[in-house]
């Protein structure tokens, strides 16, 4: 099929990759513009767009695509279906329009739970027991459109944003080629009314860690919040990031750290802090990170 693919961050390569491997003919690839990163803030193409460059393909990064110029060129590629993940970009009808198949949405949940910006993150989070990839096709509302083909995963009781994030994009990648090989013989199917959620764009607010909270809910948030904005505490008044953890049997005062291994009491309960992440330095597990900073028990972190 002659494609359009849309989309900008690490989530959307291994789509693209997938659709060039399944032998479509990819006739332009859309993705956000080039923005400044780095220490010298210069301006650095997306994952997709590194790709697409990779791969040969052509690539547009319209800061918008509202315009009828826009439209147009869109609609000039004569496109047999669009594959949109993780664009960033609103679709305005015309758009939505001028494929002969429509626009296809590959979205990381099983809709209508959690539509929005973080299903990831939101999944997690809330301590859902699964979620997984939908093959919607896109309307004009967020997330509304019927969807196509779905397809469940668990989601394991230490896993991480960063790490469900990875097994998400494959899984989506396998799904829309399967989806444009059966695209005929498909119906789309509206989703239901009941169990809608959303799943609103993370808050650097979030991050912060509440030690009264019980440890279930302080888990979920250290684990859906890694890697990025990252939840945090402060030890010995230092700021550190909590990137992974796991659910762990302890009492003690909220905050107050219980062994040499980084258990730490709860409102209920105590987490296990497996991963850890000091101002300007990488990332580290537990026992590393101790060999460089030791934290007895009875250390106590804070909240503020």
């Amino acid at each position: 099929m002659r494609v359009v693919f849309m989309g900008t961050p690490d989530f959307s390569v291994p789509v693209l990759d997938a659709l060039v491997e399944a032998g479509h003919e990819i006739a332009a690839v859309y993705c956000q513009p080039p923005r400044p990163a780095g220490r010298g803030k210069k301006d650095r193409p997306t994952p997709v767009h590194a790709r697409a460059e990779a791969l040969g393909l052509p690539v547009r990064h319209p800061v918008s695509l509202k315009s009828s110029e826009q439209q147009e060129a869109f609609a000039a590629l004569n496109a047999d279906v669009a594959v949109v993940a993780a664009y960033g970009l609103l679709l305005p009808q015309p758009i939505l329009d001028a494929p002969a198949n429509g626009c296809l949405n590959i979205h990381a949940s099983l809709l209508p739970r959690w539509r929005g910006a973080a299903p990831i993150h939101r999944a997690i989070m809330s301590g859902d027991a699964e979620t997984g990839i939908c093959i919607m096709q896109m309307e004009a509302g967020l997330d509304t459109g019927p969807v196509l083909l779905r397809q469940a995963t668990d989601i394991g009781p230490e896993e991480t944003t960063a790490q469900l994030h990875d097994r998400l994009s494959q899984m989506g990648a396998e799904l829309i080629v399967e989806t444009l090989r059966r695209l005929p013989d498909l119906t789309p199917e509206p989703q239901p009314e009941d169990g809608v959620t959303y799943a609103s764009k993370i808050d650097k607010a979030e991050a912060q860690v509440d030690w009264t909270r019980p440890a279930v809910e302080i888990d979920r948030q250290i684990r859906g919040l890694s890697p990025f904005p990252g939840a945090w505490t402060k030890i010995g008044g230092e700021r550190v990031k909590l990137l992974a953890s796991k659910h762990a049997d302890g009492e003690g005062t909220p905050g107050m750290v219980l062994n040499g291994r980084l258990r730490v009491a709860c409102g209920t309960g105590a987490v296990d802090l497996l991963r850890l992440q000091r101002a300007g330095k990488g990332a580290q597990d537990a026992e590393t990170f101790l060999r460089g900073w030791t934290v007895a028990a009875g250390t106590c972190l804070s909240s503020e």
